[in-house]
């Protein structure tokens, strides 16, 4: 049986894994009240879906 290899058009473990990454390194340095303000001014509800239906 041969094994088919199929190109992924989205790699969500590659994806998340560079978020993460960018997130960590945005607030390795944050203290606990500079984290608290980074978290509350982030956007609210799926800003990805929302720009594409825009």
């Amino acid at each position: 049986m041969k094994k088919i290899n199929k190109q992924k058009s989205f790699d969500a473990v590659k994806t998340f894994r560079s978020i993460k990454d960018k997130i960590s390194s945005e607030i390795k340095h944050m203290n606990f009240d500079e984290l608290k303000k980074y978290l509350s001014d982030l956007p609210k509800g799926n800003t990805v879906l929302n720009k594409k239906s825009s």
